[in-house]
């Protein structure tokens, strides 16, 4: 395992040091191919740090989980506003420019679900994504539905993305592709014809 680069780390920071060799081994290995122990000599840490700030992996993965959403949760609020498509391609960059929390945070078995911090984050992120959802909904009725499927939408692509199983993954600009799926999928329910049925003519 590499070091990581940077001074030396003072007790006000080994937290920090932590973390960050914690992501820097999940984005080489995933976030099972490491100990506590590796990623202290990872950090240049004692062998006890991790263990002094986090209690355990499953801790440590909580943390990461949490700051994941934290994140998460500023990324999709930037992006909501008039744009109904953009939540959905911010979901798609955050994957993307932040994988090593990615692989953490939907994977519920690896951290402290209930763990408050961890769960206030995902709460923010899920307001956004359920409230961009709405505006995709062609009813009330199937808001909830709308949502699972915006959900999937956008994380099945940004899985498919990351795993290099889209060949436009070599050389494809991930915005623009996610725009216009979403746009192919929600486009005829969004805007001011929320609601109209297919085949029924817009209200003037």
């Amino acid at each position: 395992m590499s070091k990581i680069n940077g001074p030396a780390y003072h007790h006000g920071n080994l937290r920090r040091a932590v973390l960050d060799a914690a992501l820097q081994a999940i984005g080489e290995s995933g976030p099972a191919g490491w100990s506590l122990r590796e990623l202290a000599r990872r950090a240049g840490v004692s062998h006890a740090a991790p263990a002094h700030h986090f209690g355990d992996k499953t801790g440590l993965l909580t943390a990461v989980a949490a700051e994941g959403f934290e994140l998460f949760a500023d990324s999709l609020e930037r992006a909501a506003g008039d744009d109904v498509f953009a939540v959905g391609v911010a979901y798609v960059r955050f994957a993307i420019d932040h994988r090593p929390y990615f692989e953490v945070m939907f994977r519920p078995e690896l951290y402290r679900a209930d763990d408050p911090g961890m769960r206030s984050a995902r709460e923010r992120a899920a307001h956004v994504l359920v409230t961009s959802a709405g505006a995709l909904s062609p009813s009330p009725a199937q808001d909830r539905l709308t949502t699972i499927a915006a959900w999937s939408l956008a994380h099945g692509f940004a899985g498919l993305w990351l795993s290099g199983s889209l060949p436009e993954s070599a050389q494809g600009d991930p915005e623009t592709i996610a725009r216009a799926l979403v746009e192919l999928v929600f486009g005829p329910w969004a805007g001011p014809d929320r609601g109209r049925r297919p085949g029924e003519p817009p209200e003037l």
